[in-house]
């Protein structure tokens, strides 16, 4: 068990929070697990992997390749899977001296923008496509999370592309305001009323391709 170290917390470089998390992704037949890191500031996706089953590695594979491409965050935040808690992730973080965060139990929107990240790449690819092939969903991941970081604005970050954000101060605090972040935690009632609307929108749109037996 880890604290969850966000609460109340200034964000306002790049390379400071790295938060994963774990989502399926439904196939027209059967589904796949996909796994991604983002820098918390920029909301840019540093890396990810897709598996077909929940073993630890595939996520170990994930961390170690932002680790590699951009150096290391201050905190890295997780939920308290088995795969984020595991000897194999932690110590990846540990060796490195990163400070570990975890959200609380059933806790997800301690992890929010990561999960805006499933939201989005589910309405506007997955549930569109209803791919065939796991590597029909790699590509057309790595195609979405390519424009994602590239070229999809941000009201919340001045209009600007998560890759404009995470490379304007690589290593130290000169982001403008407009990309600057509070955490703090959602009064109760307006966390459930999040969640009941994300569960809402979510299955009014599945609900068709559900019937078409795609999902």
């Amino acid at each position: 068990m880890y604290p969850y170290l966000l609460g109340g917390l200034v964000i306002d470089w790049p390379n400071q929070v790295w938060c994963a998390d774990i989502t399926y992704i439904p196939m027209a037949k059967g589904f796949v697990y996909l796994v991604a890191v983002m820098d918390w500031l920029s909301r840019r996706v540093l890396a990810w992997r897709l598996s077909i089953g929940m073993e630890t590695a595939f996520c170990v594979e994930a961390l170690q390749e932002a680790l590699d491409r951009y150096g290391q965050p201050d905190i890295f935040n997780t939920d308290q899977g088995v795969q984020f808690t595991s000897a194999a992730f932690l110590a990846e973080l540990e060796e490195k001296g990163v400070r570990i965060s975890m959200d609380g139990k059933g806790r997800f929107l301690d992890n929010i923008f990561i999960e805006r990240l499933w939201r989005s790449l589910k309405y506007e690819d997955i549930f569109t496509k209803a791919y065939n092939l796991v590597a029909e969903v790699r590509s057309g991941i790595g195609a979405w999370f390519a424009f994602y970081n590239d070229r999809r604005l941000h009201q919340a970050l001045g209009y600007r592309t998560p890759r404009e954000i995470f490379e304007a101060a690589p290593a130290c605090g000169d982001v403008d305001n407009a990309s600057t972040l509070t955490t703090s935690p959602q009064a109760p009632q307006q966390q459930q009323k999040d969640s009941v609307d994300e569960k809402g929108m979510l299955s009014s749109f599945a609900a068709p391709l559900e019937r078409a037996g795609v999902l």
